[in-house]
């Protein structure tokens, strides 16, 4: 499989505001699908299936079994560290995003909707919208910068609920836009 085939996998798995909400979990702890169902109020069934999807995407990564009442559950964990140590594949210069891109940040949209649901007001709160023109050396700083927090806080996520913790989100998406695009 390619690089850029690979890319289309990965946008397809990660298009859904569901699979983002269990890569997250993942992150911080290794579930079974009976786990990560009861966490996000699913059907077992329902947590299989997206599961699945993400694990042929190569999105998570098997982290073992346990028996359960008879029946051999599997451990799923999403290795943050690894997905950030791939390379990226780039949309090539000057042509436009593909329709699964475009899904990955529809599912983006949703999901970060749904999160500000539950924002607790307070002053450390953060928000960030800007459309800007900047100097490309000032644009690889951002970046570099913005990959380092991104790495920081997925190395310290903790299973749901773990007593001392609390619950952040990070919803970060930088891109270069097109010069001409209105």
């Amino acid at each position: 499989m390619s690089l850029e085939e690979d890319q289309t996998v990965k946008l397809r798995a990660l298009a859904h505001p569901l699979r983002l909400r269990i890569l997250s979990l993942l992150t911080g702890a290794a579930m079974t699908a009976a786990e990560v169902a009861r966490e996000l109020d699913l059907t077992h069934a329902n947590a299989s299936y997206h599961l699945r999807h993400l694990l042929a995407a190569g999105q998570i990564e098997a982290a073992g079994e346990e028996k359960i009442r008879g029946g051999v559950a599997k451990r799923y964990r999403h290795n943050a560290e690894a997905d950030c140590a791939r390379p990226r594949v780039p949309i090539p210069e000057g042509t436009a995003p593909t329709p699964h891109h475009m899904l990955m940040y529809e599912a983006l949209a949703t999901e970060l909707r749904r999160r500000s649901r539950a924002m607790k007001r307070a002053p450390d709160n953060h928000f960030t919208d800007a459309e800007l023109w900047v100097d490309p050396a000032v644009w690889a700083e951002v970046e570099r910068r913005v990959d380092e927090a991104s790495r920081i806080l997925h190395r310290a996520a903790e299973a749901p609920r773990t007593p001392g913790t609390i619950r952040v989100n990070a919803s970060i998406a930088l891109f270069r836009m097109e010069t001409d695009a209105k």
